[in-house]
């Protein structure tokens, strides 16, 4: 599998009661596939999988198949401290006929490299589907490093990495002794140097509810090679990744997400929604992020 484009992390809409509210999803997916985003993630960090039952995940990632319905790649996280529980999201996204799995390092245990080698080899032994690895030692405290990659490579179903270490040694190291495996941006503010590297795809929140300026980045850079443009609109990106990084990462990719009239509700506990102030200023920072871009040629 080749994964080349904007790969969405879809957020997962809430009810008055808290509930999952699977029109208002599907609303999500289908603004989505028409904004021409490549591929939609489900149970991703954006989507607040940590906060979900084990039942949730699975008739989210079930429902996400049958509304996408072959339009876009359809990529299930299979997140759990438990390998147990990433083998059981992992099955169950086999028997969906889902495309490719994103597949992490347990959080909290501090696996070893050849631990972390180890659950991905029983998730890959599971469903036999395409990988993306998902390296994000901010949130998981441990790192995939070079005894890990030697360790796996002889998994033929590992094809890309979304790498989210902010390291540019780690992008410059994956670039180059890794070549078998695909980068995808997974640190928005190095999209643009993901792209130098080789990297064909991006999966970025933002593209939530900016979908259009993110597949324009995308474009410049991968498919016209014109990196001075690619500068251009990534400089017209940052106050929103400046913004984004703030504290109240779900919260304000929800928020943005309704100011395309979609519902989102709210986040669940312990995340609280953006003051009044906050939202102003995210209203603020795409109005002028969105005029800058449609400018630039």
């Amino acid at each position: 599998m080749k994964f080349e484009g904007i790969y969405t992390p879809a957020v997962t809409p809430l009810a008055a009661d808290g509930s999952i509210d699977k029109a208002a999803f599907a609303e999500v997916l289908d603004y989505l596939v028409e904004s021409k985003v490549h591929g939609i993630i489900i149970g991703g960090s954006t989507g607040e999988y940590y906060a979900h039952t084990a039942q949730e995940r699975t008739e989210l990632a079930a429902q996400a198949k049958d509304v996408l319905n072959g339009r876009l790649p359809l990529i299930v996280g299979t997140g759990g401290i438990r390998t147990e529980d990433a083998v059981a999201f992992a099955q169950h996204a086999k028997d969906i006929k889902a495309d490719a799995l994103l597949v992490g390092t347990p959080p909290y245990a501090l696996p070893t490299q050849q631990e972390i080698a180890l659950h991905v080899k029983a998730v890959d032994a599971a469903a036999g589907l395409p990988i993306m690895l998902y390296n994000y030692p901010g949130r998981m405290s441990v790192s995939m490093g070079e005894e890990f990659f030697d360790a796996v490579a002889d998994v033929k179903n590992i094809v890309a990495i979304k790498e989210s270490s902010g390291d540019m040694a780690q992008l410059h190291r994956l670039a180059i002794k890794r070549p078998n495996i695909q980068l995808s941006c997974g640190w928005d503010d190095q999209a643009l140097e993901f792209f130098a590297w080789g990297a064909k795809s991006w999966v970025c929140a933002g593209s939530n509810f900016i979908p259009r300026e993110h597949v324009a980045l995308y474009e410049a850079c991968v498919v016209e090679k014109n990196f001075d443009k690619g500068r251009k609109i990534m400089a017209a990106m940052m106050p929103l990744m400046d913004f984004l990084e703030g504290g109240k990462f779900v919260q304000s990719i929800k928020y943005g997400v309704s100011l395309n009239g979609l519902s989102t509700g709210g986040v669940r506990k312990p995340l609280s929604e953006l003051d009044a102030a906050e939202k102003e200023a995210l209203q603020g920072v795409v109005s002028e992020l969105k005029a800058t871009i449609a400018a630039i040629n």
